[in-house]
Order: structure tokens, then sequence, then C-alpha cells
């Protein structure tokens, strides 16, 4: 729901990348994955492989999970900020087009959530 304030609202926002002294925000969404309430909220570093980030951050995060160990997430379907995304794990997320705030989406359609909830 939008909020429309009742006087000229100006502020200056906090979340500027240039607030992140080198880093940024990344989003992370695992569908019907839903032991995770949001999708996840990351500082990573943009010259990041992507490989990295799975390896060092995603799979560290969800590993709790358990379709975590069946995941396959380099071969799983993916979406930046809504648009179909194919990753390559040796590209910088910088060069993937990752920036600051962008939400990625990680669709394992052959996981359904714990004991196949989400089918």
């Amino acid at each position: 729901m939008s909020v429309n304030a009742l006087y000229d609202y100006k502020f200056e926002p906090r979340d500027k990348v240039e607030n992140f002294h080198g880093m940024q925000l990344l989003y992370l969404y695992w569908p019907h994955h839903l032991m995770y309430c949001s999708p996840f909220a990351f500082l990573v570093q943009p010259d990041m492989t992507f490989g990295a980030f799975i390896e060092e951050v995603l799979k560290p995060a969800v590993a709790a999970h358990p379709d975590a160990g069946n995941a396959s997430f380099l071969d799983a379907r993916w979406q930046l900020n809504g648009e179909p995304f194919t990753p390559d794990a040796s590209a910088t997320l910088k060069d993937s087009g990752i920036d600051h705030k962008s939400m990625l989406t990680v669709i394992t359609p052959e996981l359904n959530g714990i004991a196949g909830s989400a089918s």
C-alpha cells in the first residue's frame, strides 16, 4: 500500500550505494522455500564473481534448509529484477549487471520446499 505525505516530504535516502563503502545490497528470493519468510538481503562486493557469491554467501545462508543440499544453484533458473537471467559463474556481479539493490530470484523447479509443501 502506498503512502502519500500531506506535505512536501524531502529527505536524503540512507541506503544509497555511496553509504556502503564499496559494497552493495543484493536481495535474493528462493520461491517455495518458505522457511525464509522474505527475500534475503546480502551485503556483497561488486567485484565478487557469481560463483563465489553462490559458494561463499548463498550456500551458507540457506544451509539450514532441508532442500539446500539438493539445490544446484548454478543450474537453476534465475531472474534479475524480474527478467530472465543466465549467470556466468566466472563473471563479477557488476559485469553481470547486478548492481546496488538488485533482486535475484533463484527457481529450483525440482525442489518444492520442506517435504514438498509447495506442491
